[in-house]
């Protein structure tokens, strides 16, 4: 996986479980992967170290990919979005129904 797709990868978990990190956490999330700052601008604006910022986003990321690990909301997110598609694309209404059923089980 390149950067960039491991970068989408840890948005999609922080929008789904960002209510679960401290606001601390959310703070440097935010300041790191929405608004695009460096370790070194981060840390300078907290008035903080550097290894402090690349600790707390590495346990913040950690943390993340624990709570996706218990909760699969990403990945039912995705088997939702994939079922929705098929639905959408198939003229079929026996495979329809069995779609809609298939849908239903992810819930």
């Amino acid at each position: 996986m390149n950067t960039l797709d491991k970068s989408i990868e840890i948005i999609e978990l922080y929008d789904i479980y960002q209510e679960l990190l401290t606001k601390k956490q959310q703070e440097y999330m935010e300041s790191y992967y929405y608004n695009n700052y460096s370790i070194s601008e981060i840390a300078e604006n907290l008035n903080v170290s550097r290894n402090a910022v690349h600790d707390q986003l590495k346990r913040t990321v950690i943390k993340l990919y624990d709570y996706e690990e218990k909760l699969e909301l990403r990945l039912n997110v995705k088997k939702r979005k994939t079922i929705i598609n098929k639905i959408r694309e198939e003229e079929n209404l026996s495979e329809i129904h069995n779609l809609v059923e298939e849908l239903e089980k992810v819930e």
